[in-house]
């Protein structure tokens, strides 16, 4: 009898070309088809909730599969891990409705950006963050990010090669907080557009190195013009967080509230 597993996923993509498969290059999804293979017998391409770039990481990313394997759903994350490389972790395992699509049943996801702001360069964070040397505005950039939460049309915020038929998105949070030498920006909302996340992290760094006022966030908001911002921010300081499957949760103030502590 077929089932459809839904998988939770941890992964370092420092050295992966992304999730998704790719002719010349080793992706997520390409090691997790592999590990399946070995583990059932079967030819399976996993779904995911979202093409994360090359060198993109992820506490939560989540992709499913339907499979006629008699393994007991939570018994996948042990079994699979065995199979995985060190840098990919099931983080949990479990049944799902056959309707259950990782993608489009998704309601929204969470996304976190760091920074080192030293001058030194780090070889712990080295491609788990971005470096950035300059001293930086960290209130100006706290204020520019206040600009993005509502309901708002973010195409100046899309990187071209977008495959989308609107650009309106609602985010419900956009917030930086200070851990030592590392900047850490958080935004929820209920999608996100190509490189979005890392458009706003690039054009937030440079109103912090005093290039822009913030309110060049709120202009860029209102005219869709992409030529006014900064720079894309560099894959190696994203990771998807989280990606919600329930309205409630993911407009939830306990959630919200408890960002700025999470690890």
């Amino acid at each position: 009898m077929e089932r459809k597993i839904k998988l939770t996923i941890e992964y370092d993509g420092s050295r992966y070309h992304g999730w998704q498969f790719q002719k010349n290059a080793v992706s997520v999804q390409e090691v997790l088809s592999k590990a399946i293979k070995k583990l059932t017998g079967e030819d399976i391409i996993p779904d995911g909730a979202g093409r994360t770039d090359q060198g993109v990481h992820a506490f939560g990313q989540v992709a499913s599969f339907i499979t006629t394997s008699k393994v007991p759903a939570e018994k996948f994350t042990p079994a699979l891990n065995t199979y995985l490389p060190e840098d990919v972790v099931i983080i949990s395992s479990e049944e799902a409705d056959m309707n259950f699509h990782p993608q489009f049943s998704a309601k929204g996801k969470h996304y976190r950006y760091i920074i080192l702001n030293r001058p030194q360069r780090s070889a712990i964070w080295a491609k788990k963050s971005w470096h950035v040397r300059g001293n930086l505005d960290f209130e100006a950039m706290e204020e520019a990010a206040g600009y993005f939460i509502g309901h708002h049309c973010f195409r100046a915020f899309c990187a071209s090669g977008f495959s989308v038929k609107t650009f309106d998105r609602t985010i419900y949070y956009s917030g930086w907080h200070r851990e030592g030498d590392l900047l850490i920006f958080d935004t929820v909302g209920d999608g996100f557009l190509y490189n979005m996340v890392r458009i706003m992290v690039g054009s937030m760094v440079d109103i912090g190195r005093g290039r822009f006022k913030p309110e060049v966030i709120k202009e860029a908001i209102e005219t869709g013009d992409r030529n006014s911002l900064g720079v894309t921010a560099p894959p190696d300081g994203l990771y998807l967080v989280k990606v919600f499957y329930d309205d409630k949760e993911l407009q939830s103030s306990n959630y919200i509230d408890n960002i700025r502590s999470m690890p």
